[in-house]
């Protein structure tokens, strides 16, 4: 009797991780196909896949929160890279004050973040939106920081990158959790 309990619960686990795996795969690729221009299959599901509250998600809308959650990490993470790249007394007042100011957008980005997941489980998505779309812009203008003096390449290129694609990530899932 206890091995046929054992069994039942070994294989409702087993469907539990298959339908998760599921639902990150089609929303990954339907927000690829909503944005192909940014969202990378690949990048999308290799994201949620080794994240343990993605892989417990039943809805589109718990991947939103996840991948809310993952972007404010991010944020938080790029905000400790510019701390310890600060640290560097050689840098120049050029290079110290664009990571200051990337530090501030940073620190912008994860509050608008913040509001976001709220706002998204209150239901309020314009709100959502609006938040979400407000921090996609810190790893642009983290970026002309550096642009603005030939020369000088931002040493948070990759990590700009990344924030991107999570944030945009974010916004798609959104949309598709609204449509149903």
């Amino acid at each position: 009797m206890k091995n046929s309990h054992i069994s039942s619960l070994v294989f409702f686990y087993l469907l539990l991780v298959s339908v998760s795996s599921n639902l990150i795969q089609e929303s990954c690729n339907k927000a690829a196909k909503l944005d192909p221009q940014t969202i990378k299959l690949d990048f999308c599901v290799s994201n949620f896949e080794g994240n343990p509250k993605a892989k417990s998600a039943t809805t589109v809308s718990d991947l939103v929160e996840v991948s809310i959650e993952a972007a404010i990490t991010n944020a938080t993470s790029i905000g400790l890279i510019i701390s310890k790249l600060l640290e560097n007394k050689s840098l120049e007042s050029f290079e110290r004050d664009g990571l200051k100011n990337c530090s501030w957008l940073y620190s912008l980005a994860g509050t608008c973040l913040q509001g976001a997941g709220k706002a998204f489980k209150a239901k309020n998505y314009a709100t959502a939106g609006v938040d979400i779309v407000a921090s996609i812009e810190a790893p642009m203008n983290c970026e002309d920081q550096f642009k603005k003096k030939k020369g000088f390449v931002s040493p948070l290129t990759k990590e700009n990158n990344i924030f991107f694609l999570l944030t945009d990530i974010s916004r798609v899932f959104m949309i598709i959790a609204q449509k149903g």
